[in-house]
């Protein structure tokens, strides 16, 4: 690693504490008179050797410790090899011997440790001499009980050569240890910290291995490390594990080697992960000439290439990602070269044949691979033999196929045979994208004219991660600067889409300065692509404000007629919605009208508008026409994006059955034809759409989903937009601490980012499980603000909403306002809203307000107005819930033998919808109008037993620190009569304070 002032080395294994853990109970064998041996195995680099090291350090103080290696003798145990790289040498370490060395000592009479515990450290025994290694073997059978010896021995990955042993594998780091080393390799005072793109990139590039990620970070410079240069590709610094893998390569016989760099040149048109086409790596092994015993060995039987290959259905992999970049790091250029040239020659060809023949079943190429003209699966059955493949004629190859292992030897080591013919035809039948890319890969420099064949190729329906690494690769063969960086922009576009934000920001950072960072960027409208990329990524991860800005000036960048500068505006709509700024959301659909109108987003975009601005009967009339924009997802204009603005139109209309339609099929068309990027915002709409609709355990499994889906995408926004969906969902079917802890959730990702929406809704659902624990004042505490006139009032379509559950709790709590007309002007407006929606449950919660603040000559005849409301509309919770205030109002004015029946009601609609908190706060209610309800869920069981129902609620407000006037504004009571059940109380229970009632009570 070369040396760096930015880079120390770490202090401690990280991520290792499970192996450490295992090897400390070795230790611990050996210290309490026993013993035992322990093989760790890995791939170089993921620090078999530095836990070595760590096991020597622990026991010098105990006993001996003999440590050999098949490495050169003469130097300490801290190690040279990529494995010693990440934790620091022991402070005294102990000296090195040779693998003959530690056998002649492991043969010796006398026992080596000299009655000592005795540890044997064997560094990579798998590279051992025979005979030393078979004296490290049967020690290690034999340590045991008596022996007092423990034997840790360490092999790469997959060495069959110490079966019978007790082995521990090594596996790469987590994300959170890999992390938790990079902040050790870069600390935050002397280098500004990390940007966040170096961060991923790095993370990404070094795929768990530790010492691969100290490598990378130690070439990088201060300015690289911060985001002030951009990042040079690609990363220098794993030569040395790279370079360890390489070593396994040596040993293996010129085919397997051959083999090897096809399958690692096949992955390279494949996606990440995808592995290689396993018939494609047949037909190439055939033309290169290898022996097809060989081939059916290596890629049936998986036998021959040393265990560095794995069969999965018709894919082959490699037993480690490393492996396949070191075999193409090891092998000669020229080599390489040849290899994708093959490659492209048999992609092509295959392409051609399908072009020409129709017929069913016969071979085609495409994004998986070349799939088999025998087997429609395209995987030839295991056993088959390869020499079958090559005897069934030549109208099942390629031109120059059958002659091809004829004019090779068997054993044949060179370059692949990339002789053949069509390697890309110029003809009418244009070359398929895995064979123009494979050509990319042998391409030497800029190649423009292969760099355009690709853009036109990637430009078809294909999944968005393969056409941002098609990208990509023509950005690489650019010559030209500005287009190098638009074609990162757009594979930055594509990985977006994907769902994979950070890959995106890491192609942007290699267009050049940041486009969002600049005032007057160069270059105009070349910079517009990567200032949309920009913006639409802060949309989900950043403050709403800067993504907003961020959207218009890329919409300013990009011009009136560029197909993203509605996208953007749009974009820059929702950050404004998002951020409660009315005023802004207009602006951004003013500029989008200078736009060319597009199909069915005009009618939206004007009737938002109109709504907003108080033409409420003008917006509603052109936003009924979004509501079905087409007869199927599949051909609806917008795709899902028109869906989902279906569905707002549906939730501003009122029509809450259009919005849950609208969003349930643009769900179904994100599912099918994507793009992923999308997924979190379409259970998102579907959720709350259902959650206004009444269907809360439906919300609640979309919403839960969608966090899922949003946390994999890297999207904070809607991760904090999801918990707000959830908290609400908990308010009403419980438990409190759910909906208290996605409520927080909610409001940690929303107030640094000035997500108001996320943040009122997360607010409403506090209060509105407030009331559902009978604590109305807190609940009106918590709602005065936002509906109210001041300067922290909620979201602009949120907070009307939310004004039933302030008058509730407002009546109920005894917290009304200092001026009573701030709590009328809000029942007004409420009023007002009611009359211009559909939703067909607002006049009913607009009847119970009514019937909350009004005389008692009159609130009977407003409740029966209200559930005659409720009776022409869905929706069992608000309807229980008004239920419930009736017959608390008629028990509060001794007319409980009518109570009941209303109570009764909510009772059995709260259990019908899952509502356990206010069925609890229902079946109170019911008890103290002197009918059984059977025994609260609540806090307290058996020390109140013995109560009444009465007493046991006046004793839990009492526990929870209410005073007798707040007990009997809950409960409905007059403070002398709460004082009178309470003296009850604590001589039942034999207790003589509240402290001691509160400490009898504590959970």
């Amino acid at each position: 690693m070369t040396s760096s002032t930015t880079v120390r080395t770490p202090g401690r294994l990280y991520g290792r504490n499970d192996e450490l853990a295992a090897v400390k109970s070795l230790l611990g064998a050996a210290w309490q008179g026993g013993g035992g041996a322990l093989v760790l195995a890995a791939p170089p680099g993921l620090g078999r050797t530095a836990l070595l090291r760590a096991a020597a350090d622990a026991h010098r103080d105990r006993g001996p410790v003999l440590y050999a290696t098949a490495a050169r003798a003469g130097r300490s145990a801290a190690g040279e090899g990529p494995d010693g790289l990440f934790a620091p040498p022991p402070a005294d370490p102990c000296p090195v011997i040779t693998p003959e060395a530690l056998a002649a000592r492991l043969r010796e009479p006398c026992a080596p440790g000299g009655g000592r515990p005795l540890l044997v450290c064997a560094d990579d025994a798998h590279a051992w001499d025979r005979a030393p290694r078979a004296a490290l073997v049967s020690a290690a059978h034999g340590a045991g009980a008596g022996g007092r010896t423990a034997v840790l021995l360490t092999t790469a990955d997959g060495a069959g050569l110490f079966a019978g042993l007790p082995t521990l594998r090594l596996g790469p780091l987590d994300a959170e240890a890999a992390s938790a080393l990079l902040d050790r390799l870069v600390p935050g005072p002397g280098t500004e910290g990390l940007d966040p793109v170096v961060r991923a990139e790095l993370l990404r590039e070094a795929a768990g291995n530790p010492s691969l990620l100290v490598g990378l970070t130690g070439r990088l410079t201060p300015d690289e490390l911060a985001g002030r240069a951009p990042l040079p590709y690609p990363l220098s610094g794993g030569e040395a594990v790279l370079a360890a893998h390489a070593e396994r390569l040596d040993g293996l016989p010129a085919p397997a080697r051959t083999l090897l760099l096809l399958a690692a040149a096949a992955q390279e048109h494949e996606p990440d992960g995808a592995g290689a086409d396993a018939l494609l790596l047949l037909r190439a092994g055939a033309r290169h000439g290898l022996p097809p015993a060989f081939l059916d060995r290596a890629l049936c039987g998986l036998t021959g290439t040393g265990g560095l290959l794995q069969r999965a259905g018709d894919r082959v992999h490699f037993a480690h990602r490393l492996i396949a970049r070191a075999v193409l790091r090891h092998a000669p250029r020229a080599h390489r070269r040849a290899a994708h040239e093959l490659l492209a020659a048999l992609l092509t060809e295959a392409a051609a044949r399908t072009a020409g023949d129709s017929a069913p079943g016969r071979a085609r190429a495409g994004g998986a691979g070349i799939r088999s003209s025998t087997h429609p699966t395209g995987v030839r059955p295991v056993g088959e033999p390869a020499g079958v493949r090559a005897s069934r004629g030549a109208a099942g190859r390629g031109p120059g196929e059958a002659g091809a292992r004829s004019s090779r030897g068997a054993d044949a080591s060179g370059p692949p045979d990339a002789t053949a013919p069509a390697v890309l035809p110029d003809g009418p039948a244009p070359a398929p994208l895995a064979a123009l890319l494979q050509r990319a890969c042998a391409a030497t420099g800029p190649d423009p004219v292969l760099a355009d064949r690709i853009e036109a190729a990637a430009a078809s329906p294909r999944p968005h991660a393969e056409r941002s690494a098609a990208l990509v690769r023509a950005a690489r063969l650019s010559a030209e600067p500005a287009l190098r960086a638009a074609r990162f922009a757009a594979a930055a576009e594509q990985a977006r889409l994907a769902g994979d934000p950070a890959r995106a920001r890491a192609l942007l950072a290699r267009t050049g300065p940041r486009a969002a960072d600049a005032v007057n960027p160069p270059g105009g409208a070349s910079r517009g692509p990567a200032s949309y990329v920009h913006g639409m990524l802060a949309l989900r991860t950043g403050p709403a404000a800067d993504a907003r800005e961020a959207l218009l000036a890329a919409a300013e960048l990009l011009g009136p007629h560029d197909p993203r500068t509605p996208d953007a505006l749009l974009g820059a709509a929702e950050a404004a919605w998002a951020a409660g700024d009315a005023p802004g959301y207009l602006d951004a659909l003013d500029r989008l009208a200078r736009t060319p109108p597009e199909e069915g987003l005009e009618d939206y975009r004007a009737g938002m508008a109109a709504v907003l601005q108080g033409r409420t009967a003008e917006g509603h009339a052109r936003l009924r026409r979004c509501l079905d924009p087409a007869g199927s997802p599949a051909g609806s204009p917008g795709g899902p994006a028109g869906l989902l603005r279906a569905g707002v139109a549906g939730l501003v209309l009122g029509d809450l059955a259009a919005a849950c339609r609208a969003g349930a099929r643009a769900l179904a068309a994100v599912r099918t034809r994507g793009p992923d990027a999308l997924l979190p915002q379409a259970l998102e709409h579907l959720a709350y759409a259902e959650l206004r609709a009444g269907r809360h355990a439906g919300a609640r499994a979309h919403a839960l989903e969608g966090l899922h889906a949003a946390r994999r995408a890297g999207q904070p926004n809607s991760s904090a937009q999801l918990h707000a969906v959830l908290a609400l969902a908990a308010s009403v079917e419980g438990p409190a601490e759910a909906c208290a802890a996605h409520a927080d959730a909610a409001l940690a990702g929303a107030a640094p980012n000035g997500l108001a929406q996320a943040a009122t809704l997360a607010t409403w659902a506090r209060a509105r499980a407030d009331l559902a624990s009978g604590r109305p004042g807190e609940a009106a505490a918590r709602l005065a603000p936002l509906v109210g006139s001041g300067p922290g009032r909620g979201h602009f379509a949120v907070r009307t909403l939310a004004v039933p559950c302030w008058v509730e709790a407002a009546v109920l709590g005894g917290r009304l306002p200092e001026d009573p007309g701030d709590l009328h002007a809000a029942v007004d407006a409420f009023a007002s809203w009611a009359a211009r929606t559909a939703d067909p449950g607002a006049p009913a919660q607009l009847a119970r307000c009514r019937a909350l603040l009004a005389p008692a000559d009159e609130a009977d005849a407003r409740y029966a107005e209200a559930l005659a409301h409720h009776g022409r509309a869905d929706g069992d919770f608000e309807r229980a819930r008004t239920q419930l205030l009736y017959g608390q109002w008629l028990r509060r004015r001794r007319r409980t033998r009518e109570a009941r029946g209303p109570l009764r009601d909510a009772l059995v609609a709260f259990q019908r919808c899952s509502a356990r908190a206010w069925e609890d706060r229902s079946a109170g209610e019911l008890r103290a109008a002197g009918e059984p309800a059977g025994s609260p869920r609540g806090r307290g069981g058996e020390p109140l037993a013995a109560l009444t129902p009465q007493q046991q609620r006046i004793a839990r407000c009492v526990a929870e620190g209410a005073t007798n006037r707040e007990v009997g504004l809950r409960l409905s009571l007059s403070p002398r009569t709460v004082d009178h059940h309470l003296r009850n109380v604590f001589a039942a229970l034999g207790i003589r304070s509240r402290t001691e009632l509160a400490r009898l009570l504590r959970p």
